[in-house]
């Protein structure tokens, strides 16, 4: 008979999962703390949205508390390199050795050229590529300067106007001939040869179809991947993470079961069929606190929240202002085991100010809510440099919270 487990015990093992159960570390945060997190997490979604601070520093934030961002982009940008760019949840840092895998699973033709004539894709892949091969990592605009192309600006399509130029290497980026070098201060990627970036892995799957075991191989691994960052969920959950193929997840799952890397579990309340990974850890108590980023790999699962957490979450960045419940860019704060409140959070770096533009607190939300999110927030601010805390009257956690920012703040910024 599988195991059977509580609701409470289900949530410890999925923090423990993701390392929220437990306090920060306590000494200075190494590159190799950020390195054994990012190992833990297998991948960070990447977000353009900068309103607080890059969607891909926030995870480290939430369970290394202060720590220095130029460590990721060491990471993601220096020889040998530990995160690399590819399509995964969405676009996202993935590890290495993830790499070739993806490159099998993931197909994201809308990304690029295929609704290109092919004589144009062609002639301007040729051109990308020798481009690249004997240049430094160029950003779309330079390749496009540096080939010499010249269109006429679209503008039909907002926020997706690119030029056959940027179309061409989306699809190059996409099949695994060209990968990011690195980011600028915009965010723009520069691009180079994946055999720049990854020698090992060069051109990996491109263009070519492997044999079915390899390709179950490759889909194993992504998913024992996910179930172990996971710690327990469903096939749905375990494909999600990467953004699989539902079904053939579903047959991952079962070879993995066969294998014993994963069990069948019951969970009291979840109805679906749940497993675990074995190796996973069951802690007594979880003790943690975090801010968690929209695009935490805790979140990613809308209906595992639900599930898990028994808290409803979408983010209303692209819901008109007014009919927005919460606001533009709201944060799950979680507490021990119980996501607890939300916030909605700017950096204000005119005015040098980390801005609570509303607070609400969850349902039965324990007595100490404000005072731990008071912590939080004074921390994150400290994080970002910012030099101080203001929280705007909004929600009904905000009058506590301000006062409590203000006892805290006191004592610490």
């Amino acid at each position: 008979m599988p195991a059977s487990l509580s609701l409470d015990q289900a949530r410890r093992i999925a923090l423990a999962a993701q390392g929220l159960h437990k306090g920060r570390p306590t000494g200075p945060v190494t590159s190799r703390t950020v390195g054994r997190t990012f190992a833990r997490l297998q991948l960070v979604q990447i977000d353009s949205v900068n309103v607080l601070a890059r969607s891909h520093f926030l995870p480290f934030f939430s369970r290394l508390g202060n720590y220095d961002r130029t460590i990721l982009q060491r990471m993601s940008a220096v020889h040998p390199r530990r995160m690399v760019e590819y399509w995964a949840h969405e676009a996202s840092y993935i590890r290495p050795e993830h790499y070739p895998d993806l490159l099998l699973w993931q197909k994201r033709a809308w990304v690029g050229a295929a609704a290109m004539d092919p004589e144009q894709r062609t002639a301007i892949s040729t051109q990308i590529l020798e481009t690249l091969a004997a240049s430094r990592p160029l950003t779309a605009s330079e390749l496009t300067a540096r080939i010499g192309h010249v269109e006429d600006r679209q503008t039909e399509n907002w926020g997706w106007n690119w030029n056959a130029v940027k179309r061409v290497l989306e699809h190059l980026f996409e099949a695994g001939l060209v990968s990011a070098a690195s980011r600028t201060e915009q965010f723009e990627r520069r691009y180079t040869l994946t055999a720049k970036v990854l020698p090992e892995a060069c051109n990996a799957g491109a263009g070519v179809a492997p044999p079915p075991r390899q390709a179950e191989h490759a889909l194993d691994r992504l998913t024992e991947a996910a179930a172990r960052a996971h710690g327990i969920g469903t096939v749905r959950c375990f494909a999600d993470y990467f953004r699989t193929p539902v079904k053939a997840t579903a047959l991952s799952v079962e070879r993995l079961l066969r294998q014993g890397v994963l069990e069948p579990v019951t969970v009291s309340g979840w109805a679906r069929d749940v497993y675990r990974h074995t190796e996973s850890v069951l802690p007594k108590r979880a003790t943690g606190r975090a801010l968690l980023s929209p695009f935490d790999s805790l979140v990613f699962e809308r209906r595992r929240l639900e599930e898990l957490f028994g808290f409803h979450y979408r983010i209303e960045i692209y819901t008109p202002e007014h009919k927005r419940r919460f606001g533009y860019y709201v944060l799950p704060f979680l507490l021990r085991d119980r996501i607890v409140a939300r916030v909605d959070l700017k950096a204000d770096r005119a005015n040098r100010r980390l801005l609570a533009r509303a607070s609400f607190a969850e349902p039965a939300a324990p007595a100490d809510t404000a005072v731990e999110l008071a912590e939080e927030l004074v921390l994150m601010a400290r994080w970002l440099d910012l030099d101080g805390v203001d929280v705007w009257p909004a929600g009904d956690l905000s009058p506590e919270l301000a006062t409590a920012v203000a006892a805290v703040a006191g004592d610490q910024l």
